[in-house]
């Protein structure tokens, strides 16, 4: 057995209802067997869950903690709003439990490889999220497939960073 590691490259930036699915077999053969891992990036964008923080208005709560710790109180509301619980905050970073019980940095809200003033919120439940694009995928290819949600996580108390199956 042989691992075999394929980027695919999908030529334009990804948008809410852009159909993910015709866009990754246009630029990629899918094979009986094969395991897609999606970027949480492309599956949040494609199911419009990306906020211009210019839409969110801060709480007090917020403010309080984006002005002890540095933050945007946009960025800082949309945290406490994903989010189940606080679980530490330590030189800027904030540590949560999000809404799907993952504890991660920021409850994995990202403004990166999005314009300014925009942050991309995980996928809503992504493990259906990934059933649906397996879905999909299966039904136009007639190929038995997997696919994994990753995203990037920091490790505690370690540098760097590693890739999580979400969904």
């Amino acid at each position: 057995m042989t691992l075999e590691i394929i980027p695919v490259k999908i030529q334009k930036e990804i948008e809410p209802d852009d159909d993910l699915v015709d866009l990754i077999l246009e630029s990629s053969e899918v094979n009986d067997g094969d395991i897609l891992v999606f970027s949480q990036k492309i599956v949040s964008k494609n199911d419009g869950r990306i906020l211009s923080l210019s839409s969110v208005n801060p709480s007090l709560l917020a403010n309080g903690i984006a002005s002890s710790y540095g933050k945007d109180p946009r960025l800082v509301e949309l945290i406490l709003s994903e989010s189940k619980r606080i679980v530490r905050m330590e030189n800027g970073i904030i540590i949560v439990e999000t809404k799907h019980g993952f504890v991660c940095a920021n409850a994995g809200i990202d403004e990166s490889n999005v314009q300014d003033g925009y942050a991309t919120l995980l996928p809503d439940n992504p493990d259906q999220s990934a059933n649906l694009l397996k879905g999909k995928i299966e039904q136009k290819t007639g190929k038995n497939i997997a696919v994994i949600i990753s995203d990037t996580f920091g490790r505690p108390f370690r540098l760097g960073q590693t890739n999580v199956a979400i969904g």
